[in-house]
């Protein structure tokens, strides 16, 4: 079993930053990719970031964000630069735990960005 808890969301004016934290307990994850997705409201949940032996954006956010991992800490990190009113949504965590899919998640955080 995995658990994956975020952190990090928040109100920040358009063109702030802000960083998000995904800390999963059970085993040293290390090994397994993680991501992150966001969902606005009224739209379907959509891929932002994800890091295994290399990292993959959404084109949305090439050059805005970046995804690390603190694998001494089992944790995720997602740093937000240049925000845009579009980036407002709920941000979540996922694993690849022991498969090719995302079959973990966190409960999420808000992120709204002001304009």
């Amino acid at each position: 079993q995995v658990q994956l808890v975020e952190s990090g969301g928040g109100l920040v004016q358009a063109g702030g930053s802000l960083r998000l934290s995904c800390a999963a307990s059970g085993r040293t994850l290390s090994s397994y990719a993680m991501g992150w997705f966001r969902q606005a409201p009224g739209k379907e949940r959509e891929f932002v970031a994800e890091i295994a032996g290399i990292t993959y954006y959404a084109d949305f956010v090439k050059g805005r964000f970046t995804i690390s991992r603190d694998n001494a800490k089992n944790t995720v990190y997602l740093q937000m630069n240049s925000l845009k009113p579009e980036d407002t949504a709920v941000y979540y965590c996922g694993i690849k735990y022991g498969t090719t899919r995302y079959n973990y998640w966190g409960q999420g955080t808000q992120v709204t960005v002001s304009s």
